[in-house]
This record gives C-alpha cells, sequence and structure tokens, in this order.
C-alpha cells in the first residue's frame, strides 16, 4: 500500500464533508423540508430539491454562529443572528448526496446542533445531515423481511477487557437453526466505531433489500471497533496493527465461530474496510492470508501483485472510492491485479467524495459478488 497516498485519502476525510458544488448563480428553490435525521419535533436543519442544507439555531447570547458544512472548506456556513434570538443561514452551494457529519461552532465552543441526532465520528459524537440521494432505494427502510443487528460483548484477554461488536444476522437466521452462514467483518474509519457501518452506513437495510431480491446469498456481518482513534491526522505511518490484528483474528474471530452459526473456515471469511478500516483490511489480510479469502478496500488503499505473490491467493480482491478521490489510481491498480491473475474488481461511486455514500454504494456492490465462487 502506498502510505502517503493513504495519508492524503484519511486527511481528505476530514474535510470532504465541507466540499460542495459552488453554484451561487443558480436560484435556491423554497421547498426545503426537516432533514431525516432530525430528532423528534425538530424542524431544523432543513434540506431543499437541491441538496441545499439551511440552519435556524436558537442562541440569543451568542455573538457568533458557524456550521461546519458549506464553503467548500472556506469555514463553514455563517449564521446571521435575527432579532428573535435565532442564528439563520444556508450553504452556499448544495451538498453532496447522502451522509455528512458536522457541528456548531458558538462564540468559539464546539456544540452540537439540537435539532439533529448524533452519529460517532471524527473520535466524537457528531451531529448528521442527510442529503437524500436518486439511489436511496437501495438503503431504504422498507416492508421487506428484515434481519437483527445485536450487540456482543467478548473477552478479550489481549486487552484484559470485554471488548463490543455488532453483528447482523440475516432474515431467517432464527428460524432454520440447522443453516450456517459465511461472514464477512466490516471495519470503520478512523474517528468512527463500531456503530457506524449500521448507523450511518446503513449496512442492515442494504443486506435485507438485497436478500430479499434475490440478489446476495446471505451472510453475517460483524463489526468491531478498530482501535484506531489514538492516532491523529498526520499519524498514520505510527499505527501499529498488532493489538487489534490479535483482537480480531485470535478473540473475536474464534469468538463469533463459536456463539454464531458460521461456516468456520477461510474459503467463507471476508474482511474489508472503509478509509483507515481498508489500511487494517489491508495490513491483516497480508499478515494471515489464511484467515480471510475475501478482501474489500472502500477508500482504503490499494494491493500490488508483489505484496500478494506467494500467499494463499484471494478469491475476490474489491477496490473502490468515490470519483472525486482517486479512482485513477483505484483503476490502475485493479487493472495490475488482473494481469497478474488475481479476481479483482473495481467499483468507482459517482460523483461523491471520502463520504458514507461512496461506501455504501461500494458495500452493495462488494455484496453482490462475495461468496459467489
Amino acid at each position: 500500500m502506498n502510505l502517503k497516498c493513504l495519508t492524503i485519502v484519511l486527511a481528505s476525510a476530514l474535510t470532504s464533508s465541507l466540499c460542495m458544488a459552488q453554484t451561487n448563480s443558480a436560484e435556491i428553490k423554497e421547498d426545503f423540508q426537516a432533514s431525516s435525521l432530525n430528532q423528534p419535533g425538530q424542524e431544523y436543519p432543513q434540506v431543499n430539491s437541491q441538496g441545499y442544507v439551511r440552519f435556524h439555531i436558537k442562541a440569543p447570547k451568542a455573538d457568533s454562529v458557524r456550521v461546519t458544512l458549506g464553503l467548500g472548506g472556506r469555514g463553514g456556513t455563517k449564521l446571521a443572528k435575527g432579532a428573535d434570538g435565532y442564528f439563520t443561514g444556508t450553504t452556499e452551494g448544495p451538498m453532496d448526496e447522502g451522509f455528512h457529519y458536522y457541528h456548531l461552532i458558538v462564540d468559539g465552543g464546539t456544540f452540537n446542533d439540537p435539532g439533529t441526532m448524533n452519529y460517532y465520528g471524527s473520535t466524537r459524537w457528531e451531529s448528521g445531515v442527510e442529503i437524500p440521494a436518486h439511489d436511496q432505494d437501495f438503503y431504504a427502510l422498507k416492508d421487506i423481511p428484515h434481519g437483527n443487528v445485536q450487540q456482543v460483548l467478548f473477552p478479550s484477554k489481549s486487552t484484559n477487557t470485554q471488548r463490543r461488536a455488532f453483528v447482523y444476522t440475516p432474515p431467517g437466521y432464527e428460524k432454520d437453526r440447522s443453516k450456517k452462514y459465511p461472514v464477512l467483518y466490516l471495519q470503520h474509519g478512523w474517528g468512527e466505531d463500531e456503530t457506524a457501518w449500521s448507523n450511518q452506513g446503513h449496512a442492515n437495510l442494504i443486506m435485507d433489500n438485497l436478500i430479499a431480491e434475490s440478489k446476495i446469498k446471505p451472510f453475517i456481518i460483524v463489526m468491531t471497533y478498530g482501535m484506531t482513534n489514538d492516532i491523529k491526522p498526520g499519524g498514520i505511518r505510527n499505527f501499529k496493527i498488532d493489538a487489534f490484528e490479535t483482537v480480531l483474528t485470535d478473540e473475536l474471530v474464534p469468538y463469533v465461530d463459536a456463539n454464531f452459526r458460521t461456516v468456520a473456515d477461510r474459503e467463507h471469511r471476508a474482511m474489508a474496510g472503509l478509509s483507515m478500516g481498508g489500511m487494517e483490511t489491508h495490513l491483516i489480510t497480508l499478515a494471515k492470508p489464511d484467515e480471510f479469502a475475501y478482501y474489500g478496500l472502500l477508500s482504503g488503499g490499494t494491493y500490488t501483485p508483489a505484496e500478494l505473490q506467494d500467499k494463499p491467493k484471494a478469491k475476490l480482491i474489491f477496490i473502490s472510492c468515490g470519483s472525486k478521490e482517486n479512482p485513477t489510481g483505484v483503476n490502475n491498480a485493479t487493472a495490475a491485479l488482473k494481469n497478474a491473475g488475481y479476481n479483482a474488481v473495481s467499483f468507482i461511486s459517482s460523483n461523491t467524495a471520502h463520504e458514507f455514500l461512496t461506501w455504501r454504494r461500494s458495500l452493495k456492490e462488494l455484496a453482490l459478488l462475495l461468496f459467489n465462487n
């Protein structure tokens, strides 16, 4: 993996939610509606059909309120104070489709928007806003059979703690107790935790919908904390995988195989991750090639034929990113792997950057390919 390139990718994760198309000349449509991620009964923030976001914050004693969304990374959206004590403002242009983290800066202090629900990202619970995507049907909540996402606490002797993971089991898992399933170990990115793929990523809904449409064979997904958040931006070269590798391969995998109906072998086990979770996937699959047969890097670097040489051959190597990231690098790496005889697939998410719509789409495409050969 090119660590310099991945450092750039991870740095972009901190700023991508600030990026947007600059369309000052366009007329803003006044068809704003409450964001789908608002707390019950909260009218703001609002999103219009073009993707603009409008904020309305009550802070009568504050002198300034800024939102860390909009203005293309140039400081966020400045809100104007009205006589009623509310600060109001609209992003300078439309945001990219999908999910975005943000927070408020009130007189220099950091606060969450009281109108929205909170999502763990950037090493803290952040506010979230959702810009409806034109293809959002694949992660929509529908009237179909649903799987279950459950919290498990597993013992970790290496860290002397009880650690947490979330496990998705597909619809029907509880009914047919004779059936066993393959497993995908799915990692979050830097600043996030084991809640991210369910809350921000809608991994369970993506799976439910694909299964209901008979597009994939059902499998289990396991999501745990990647022990990444002690690494500060720019310090990726100092990240050591050893502790998490032990937790994952020596403690969590055996726990899952003992407590869930899995097909407990390499041929039915996959690992994938977004951003820094992709880096973890890259390092662990190279170090423990006997553990996993399917690899997925979602905005998380690439593999080279040289580093895979003389190791058990992966059944699938999936590499993806957003079109606003590094599609050339992803496509070139995939082409090199194919030329070397690997089953490598690339996916480029249209009009997205280092953000969850990229990774939702990537998970969908990866799921379509897993455990089919």
